[in-house]
């Protein structure tokens, strides 16, 4: 199966061959008997701004470009299986859609977390380049093909920020012994430089920060960290998001399910998976603006950049864990040469572009 092959649709060629016709053409519609009624199971917290919402988005647009042949029926985290078993929900058949992000699967598939974010890695624009022009996406369903699923871009939350902490960091020295909510290979980079990475679901984050459970957390960026109340918990909020530049989602499909659908609809989910893909970044750069006037004018958030000794400590320890990845990890490795090689082709023009 190529699930990467372009697929052109003649209507208007079709369309004038019709017109031309000496034999009178019925106007009378093609009614399709396909029907296909989907689950989809999430790692979001039921209709969370975001994520959970995006999610909901995706099924109503499929059902909609679809004209009701493809219906999807959604499930939040916890509704049908837990926040982190999405992917054995779909490679198992138990259903046929999961929306997801990358970086939850570092445990049985390593490179995902290369297509969640790289550290001090790509922005959002240049990540979404390398999926469709350098290579990348079809080295993201290469990485998944052992499961039996497919993976879509489907979302991507752009630059997100460095966290919540309940103290100031001044110096690395800081990070010891600190206990922090941060998966995938952001956690790694934490673990050397001297804190306790905790992996917790979203649902999960509020109670463990503000019970002392953890000392800090990063979830995405300012929309969505208000909206779990993540300003009540924490009083410093920093900045960059060294750990996701970019924070792409992911809808995946079971193989067996996708191999059931027409062209036509194959096609459909796959343009779906494109527009949500750019709607959402589009979302996260309007709200988070407005989410930070309020937190910082509304709630007197202590708005907080890393020292650079500290971002300087993180970049190294983070040249230091990927490399360590691609090493141990063959498909990791090919990824990241790839992903390196088109950074390094686009660094030029981004240079006199965005960067200047």
């Amino acid at each position: 199966m190529n699930v990467m092959r372009r697929r052109h649709f003649l209507v208007g060629g079709m369309g004038a061959l019709a017109a031309c016709s000496e034999t009178p053409q019925s106007s009378a519609p093609v009614v399709s008997e396909e029907q296909h009624h989907w689950r989809m199971v999430t790692s979001w917290p039921p209709n969370f701004p975001g994520h959970g919402v995006s999610a909901n988005r995706m099924a109503a647009r499929l059902e909609q470009l679809s004209g009701g042949r493809l219906q999807v029926e959604v499930f939040a985290a916890g509704e049908l299986v837990p926040a982190f078993e999405v992917l054995d929900a779909v490679s198992r058949g138990t259903v046929q859609l999961g929306h997801s992000a990358p970086i939850y699967w570092r445990g049985s598939i390593p490179a995902a977390q290369l297509f969640g974010s790289v550290p001090f890695g790509m922005m959002a624009d240049q990540f979404n380049a390398w999926l469709y022009f350098g290579g990348g996406l079809e080295l993201w369903r290469e990485a998944y093909a052992g499961h039996g699923v497919i993976p879509f871009p489907a979302g991507n939350t752009g630059a997100q920020m460095g966290g919540w902490f309940n103290r100031e960091i001044n110096s690395p020295a800081d990070l010891n012994g600190l206990k922090m909510r941060i998966p995938g290979l952001g956690g790694e980079v934490m673990q050397r430089a001297g804190a306790l990475p905790v992996n917790l679901p979203g649902s999960e984050i509020f109670t463990a920060l503000q019970t002392g459970a953890i000392d800090a957390t990063e979830w995405v960026g300012p929309y969505n960290d208000t909206a779990f109340g993540l300003h009540q918990a924490a009083q410093y909020y920093y900045h960059p998001g060294w750990q996701e530049p970019s924070g792409a989602l992911e809808l995946f499909v079971s193989v067996e399910a996708f191999e059931s659908l027409s062209e036509e609809l194959k096609g459909i989910l796959e343009i779906a998976c494109m527009a949500e893909n750019d709607y959402l970044l589009a979302e996260f750069n309007t709200r988070n603006h407005t989410s930070l006037n309020t937190l910082v004018e509304e709630h007197g958030v202590q708005l907080r950049r890393f020292p650079d000794d500290v971002l300087d400590a993180l970049r190294g320890f983070s040249l230091e864990v990927v490399e360590e990845l691609a090493a141990t990890d063959p498909m990791s490795g090919r990824v990241l040469e790839s992903y390196r090689a088109f950074a390094e082709e686009v660094s030029a023009w981004l240079r006199i572009s965005e960067l200047s």
